[in-house]
């Protein structure tokens, strides 16, 4: 959920900083009419303040003191500012990723606790566990220790060694986490595969959701197709990588290896993949949002105009949605008159009924229309308070 949050944000954000009143952007996905950041100088995005200083920052070093300086307005001016604001939101989501990356190694896994390889026996893992628990066992803690810190930690490699010994648990915790330790009545790897089925579903179902949902309001115009494609590929990764008795091939045969012999860093585990996949998915929409319009950026009339909307002018934009207004309002009205029609047909052939129903109607719509009246309204209640407050029963007249 954080991370549909984290795409619905992103999707909502103005992409370039306010400098000047000349210099406007459109929203990379909104349909709507061009808006000038100007007027938003509350704008909660921080990568417009790091986008104005890095083109700051970039005239100093490469401009000599004493030369002019491109000015807001000017194309050179929009179009360095478009290049830099690629080269911004670029380096924060690979930054983000690698965040995603360190949390993972900081989490460790029960492998890594335990420190056995990944295809350690079982007579291994019980042997190691022995060793660990004599030297972390609560009843020979240090005196000044935390005993609830000591027994949690005890508790923790006990369950990541009789976890690691269960052939089922340890199937699925490779492919789910630690999460499968709270699983009930999971006996079995296909228990505990049905079990994941039914979280793994339901989160790309969100998501397909989301994405139509969002591409019906226009937000997610841009790299429709891609977008689906990366959902797509990230789910299929995801099937294979749960429901194959052995890691994916990449994983086994390239990215652990290189990974641990280069950066001597902990093997990834099936679910660590999968997670890290999903955040470079969730990166992929957000860069197809927030950098892929930029890319064909129109900047030579010195504004930044993206999303293929070169040169339109505000009027041009208001009459397309005026437009599109009338058109829907047509479609409602011919909508309620075949539902008015479907009403009448029980009535049709007999002139005194469709008579009486006319009139009947005629008279609800302007009682109905007296009543609701504001000015209707006010005049009763002032009339009301005029009456006589201890007037006998059917007496007439005003104070």
């Amino acid at each position: 959920m954080s991370g549909i949050a984290s795409l619905l944000g992103w999707s909502f954000l103005p992409n370039v900083s306010p400098l000047s009143k000349q210099t406007t952007c459109t929203h990379l996905e909104n349909p709507r009419p061009k808006q000038s950041l100007e007027s938003d100088p509350s704008s909660p995005s921080s990568k417009q303040l790091v986008t104005g200083w890095a083109q700051t920052l970039y005239y100093g070093i490469t401009i000599r003191a004493g030369d002019p300086k491109p000015q807001p307005g000017t194309p050179r001016y929009a179009e360095h500012r478009r290049r830099i604001h690629i080269l911004v939101v670029s380096l924060y989501l690979l930054y983000t990723i690698y965040e995603a990356d360190y949390e993972l190694q900081r989490a460790s896994s029960f492998y890594t606790d335990l420190g056995v390889p990944l295809n350690a026996t079982e007579r291994e893992i019980k042997s190691r566990f022995r060793r660990l628990a004599a030297l972390y066992h609560p009843d020979k803690a240090a005196s000044d220790a935390d005993p609830t810190q000591v027994n949690n930690y005890f508790v923790h490699l006990k369950t990541a060694a009789d976890t690691l010994s269960n052939p089922a648990r340890r199937f699925a915790y490779e492919r789910f986490g630690p999460d499968v330790v709270n699983w009930q009545h999971c006996k079995t790897i296909h228990d505990h595969v049905v079990r994941g089925a039914q979280i793994v579903v339901p989160y790309y179902a969100i998501a397909a959701a989301f994405m139509y949902g969002m591409g019906l309001l226009g937000y997610l115009d841009w790299g429709r197709f891609e977008r689906w494609l990366v959902l797509v590929s990230v789910f299929t990764f995801e099937v294979h990588t749960i429901t194959r008795p052995t890691f994916p091939a990449a994983l086994d045969r390239f990215i652990n290896p290189v990974f641990t012999s280069m950066l001597k860093r902990a093997p990834y585990l099936p679910f660590q993949a999968i997670q890290l996949a999903r955040k470079l998915s969730l990166t992929v929409y957000i860069a197809f949002s927030q950098i892929g319009p930029l890319l064909s950026a129109d900047t030579s009339g010195g504004q930044v105009l993206v999303g293929g909307r070169k040169g339109i002018s505000e009027e041009v934009a208001l009459r397309q949605g005026l437009d599109r207004l009338e058109a829907t309002v047509h479609s409602l009205d011919a909508d309620a008159g075949r539902l008015l029609e479907t009403e009448m047909a029980p009535y049709a052939g007999d002139d005194v009924m469709l008579k009486t129903v006319r009139t009947r109607v005629k008279e609800w719509l302007v009682q109905n229309t007296i009543r609701s009246d504001p000015m209707v309204r006010d005049a009763l209640g002032r009339s009301f308070t005029k009456r006589r407050v201890d007037a006998p029963a059917g007496a007439k007249g005003n104070r």
